[in-house]
């Protein structure tokens, strides 16, 4: 097997854990400014909610594509070349995003961007294993400060190009070459070490059998879809609904990766107090409290504080399934590691950020005032039929393009109002981002964002069932393990 190990000279353990928290840096910058531009999106291109949910799913579905396919080839292919890959994707999926005409193209750059995040995980996640095999679970904690704190950073750059007056979602986008390139610097031209399978002897059907056939790995799996569920979904949505209801939702966003990029720094005196799992029960607790906190929306004073409790749950989360899987099946290696983000990101991006976007248009739908919203689109309908007879070219078909979805929504005349779920909201939608100059313009915004704010809260709270489901598998478990005299990790020889 291939050690993948490159370049020259000695293995620098700094630079690689530098370069790679940087690489890191990069995916949640992208993660950030997706969600930053979220509700830019469905303005411009007039998506719905579930379009724009399945833009944001592939950003994080496609992660797991790229660590289910060369997470198992990292012994072989070498932790180096999977780093260069990433490299690439993160430049492309930028480009393809900048330029993007629709929502193919958007959803492709988001994919082969979050394809590029799998690669840096699968690379990586291995490497701060092996550059630290005596204290796994600490270090993958403060390697994973940098998701959250990249988040922090990539969201507050996209609010200060906001309060500069410069509304460009290409810009914020382009955030993301920045650690691109500075990760390529510290990271392209190094020597790797060999992973800890390599070093150890541990072939690639030991992993897979380490893999996929031990009960406790199987377990974790599952409770890796309902982890991840529950820190990415609501961090993928927080933004946009919140901005929905007049908050800098990209603040808020900032300020809960904030805090969990704090604790994850400080977590060696957590980790060493409770233990990976008593980590877990108490961060299972705190998460689904928060979240409940959350949905039902309120002051600003109460989503400030509902934000820290939820953020304080789910800041452990990600980094201590992975160390816990290190630590007590370390046969699974890579490949372990590998497919428990594999099945974190792929359940985050095919089901819930998808079944929460729909979530949203329907519980955004019953917060609609039915009288006034038939009022302004039947004055919409109107407005966008005379104003396009007076503009001739593109200016008058985008207009007349939006007449007609207005009008498709509404009932014939003398019926009552019945006005149908998604198709409502898109038909508001178009009518804002149509450029009229009506001041009924106006009175569909306010009903519009209404709707979000209210059909977003709603979606955070059908995922509090899961904590209830962790709290009692991670109970269980932290119970049998102080039974048995406590937590005990387990080393390759």
């Amino acid at each position: 097997m291939n050690d993948g190990s490159g370049g020259n000279g000695a293995v620098n353990r700094e630079r690689l854990f530098l370069g790679s928290c940087v690489a890191l840096i990069a995916t949640s910058v992208a993660f950030a400014t997706v969600a930053a531009i979220m509700f830019t999106l469905k303005g411009e291109f007039v998506l719905t909610n579930a379009d724009v949910g399945w833009i944001a799913g592939a950003g994080l579905w496609g992660f797991a594509v790229s660590q289910v396919v060369f997470a198992p080839l990292c012994d072989t292919l070498g932790m180096r070349t999977l780093v260069r890959m990433a490299f690439v994707g993160h430049l492309g999926g930028a480009l393809i995003m900048i330029f993007a005409t629709g929502f193919g193209t958007l959803f492709a750059g988001a994919l082969v961007i979050a394809m590029a995040n799998g690669l840096v995980e699968a690379a990586c996640n291995p490497l701060v294993a092996a550059l630290y095999p005596d204290d796994k679970t600490v270090k993958l904690n403060r390697f994973h400060v940098w998701f959250p704190g990249g988040i922090v950073l990539g969201g507050l750059a996209s609010f200060g190009l906001d309060s500069a007056g410069i509304e460009s979602w290409q810009l914020k986008v382009a955030l993301i070459l920045i650690p691109t390139a500075a990760y390529g610097v510290l990271l392209l031209g190094q020597r790797f070490p060999a992973t800890e399978g390599v070093r150890s002897g541990v072939s690639m059907g030991e992993m897979f059998r380490a893999t996929l056939t031990t009960p406790l790995m199987l377990l974790m799996l599952l409770c890796m879809a309902m982890t991840a569920s529950i820190e990415l979904g609501p961090n993928r949505w927080v933004s946009a609904v919140l901005e929905a209801g007049g908050m800098a939702g990209i603040l808020v966003l900032a300020y809960v990766n904030g805090i969990m990029a704090v604790m994850r720094y400080w977590a060696g005196p957590v980790v060493h107090r409770l233990s990976p799992t008593g980590i877990l029960l108490v961060s299972a607790v705190l998460s689904g409290a928060g979240l409940l906190w959350l949905s039902f929306g309120g002051s600003v004073a109460s989503i400030v504080a509902s934000a820290t409790v939820f953020a304080v749950g789910v800041c452990y989360f990600w980094p201590t399934m992975l160390g816990f899987v290190s630590e007590r099946i370390p046969r699974s290696g890579a490949l372990g590691l590998g497919l428990m983000g594999t099945v974190g990101m792929a359940v985050v991006g095919l089901v819930t950020t998808p079944f929460m976007g729909g979530i949203a248009d329907e519980a955004g739908h019953e917060a609609l005032d039915q009288e006034q919203t038939f009022i302004v689109l039947l004055e919409a309908s109107a407005v966008l039929g005379s104003e396009s007879r007076d503009k001739p070219g593109p200016e008058g078909d985008e207009l007349r393009a939006a007449m007609e979805t207005v009008t498709g929504v509404l009932p014939p005349v003398g019926e009552m109002p019945d006005l149908p779920p998604v198709e409502t909201a898109n038909a508001l939608r178009a009518f804002v981002e149509s450029g009229s100059a009506s001041p009924a313009v106006e009175r569909a915004r306010g009903i519009l964002g209404l709707a979000d704010n209210h059909g977003g809260l709603v979606s955070f709270r059908y995922l509090v069932p899961l904590s209830g489901v962790l709290v009692l598998i991670f109970g269980l478990m932290y119970m049998r393990e102080r039974r048995s005299g406590g937590y005990r990790a387990e080393r390759l020889s």
